[in-house]
């Protein structure tokens, strides 16, 4: 339990750091790219957090 808590911690930090990325890009395929893969991010997140809670 404790292993799928840290990858949760860490899909959302990094979900985070490419939405910051994509904010701060001046590059419109950067961000693009950058918001695809926060998004992503997120959604493992999503399913990770799900899989915690059915235990």
């Amino acid at each position: 339990m404790k292993d799928y808590q840290a990858h949760l911690e860490k899909l959302r930090k990094d979900a985070a750091e490419c939405a910051l990325v994509r904010d701060l890009a001046t590059d419109q395929a950067k961000r693009e790219m950058f918001d695809r893969l926060a998004k992503h991010l997120d959604q493992l997140a999503d399913e990770i957090a799900r899989a915690i809670k059915a235990q």
